[in-house]
């Protein structure tokens, strides 16, 4: 059976976010040195941070504001 045709008018352009280079924009979570999900709002970040070290209390999670370049833990 042949694989249908996509057509490049079909194909949505990938929002990839490198790991190595701090957002310019919003809050992220710092995962023992590490950016990884990026948030919109500050108390999502919270709450999902939260979240992953009530599940690994062995990490270290901090949250990071791009609007001040700044790392806090969590509260």
């Amino acid at each position: 059976m042949k694989k249908p045709i996509t057509l490049v008018d079909e194909i949505q352009p990938r929002s990839i976010r490198r790991a190595d280079v701090p957002p310019a924009d919003g809050f992220s979570l710092v995962v023992d040195g590490h950016f990884k999900t990026h948030f919109d709002s500050e108390k999502a970040a919270q709450e999902a941070g939260a979240e992953l070290f009530g599940r690994f209390p062995m990490l270290q999670v901090l949250i990071y504001d791009a609007a001040t370049k700044t790392r806090s833990p969590l509260q």
